[in-house]
């Protein structure tokens, strides 16, 4: 980090109110407790720093952590909220398209996990599309994982040109 100004203020102010919070007996502010909202005020002093010092490469994670936090905040204080792996390839496909937006690269890595969030959230549901192929890709779909280590093995080995 170049200038420090953003991270550390932004990292300051929001662990200032985290404390805040602890100390004052509002209940509402008993929200903002634990640690994902300590991952939230991370993230967000790097979403400061990256678009204050344009230094974005901080995109990424700062959407991330940010992401994070706000997810298991809001699925610790509202019960209906939606869970599981669907919103974590959710957030992860958010984070690389916010970062694809000033690095040029990484749109691919956010269409990915979009579809990969898309479809656990809706395979379990019983939509006819997506029961039509599980019913039909059943042996196949077991072994998904195996694609990804061969697209992994890919990009790691393969000859740059």
């Amino acid at each position: 980090m170049k200038n420090k100004a953003a991270f550390s203020g932004i990292l300051f102010i929001g662990l200032g109110l985290y404390f805040l919070a602890a100390q004052l007996s509002i209940p509402f502010l008993r929200l903002f407790q634990g640690w994902p909202a300590l991952l939230a005020i991370c993230g967000a002093a790097l979403l400061g720093q990256a678009y204050s010092a344009r230094e974005y490469h901080y995109v990424f994670p700062g959407f991330l952590l940010l992401g994070f936090g706000v997810e298991l905040l809001l699925a610790g204080a509202f019960p209906s909220w939606p869970r599981g792996t669907n919103m974590f390839f959710f957030l992860i496909a958010l984070a690389f398209l916010a970062s694809s937006r000033k690095q040029k690269s990484g749109a691919g890595f956010g269409v990915f996990f979009l579809f990969l969030a898309v479809v656990f959230t809706f395979s379990g549901r019983g939509q006819p599309l997506f029961q039509l192929l599980q019913t039909g890709l059943s042996s196949v779909w077991t072994f998904w994982p195996l694609g990804l280590i061969a697209v992994g093995m890919y990009v790691l080995w393969a000859k740059r040109k």
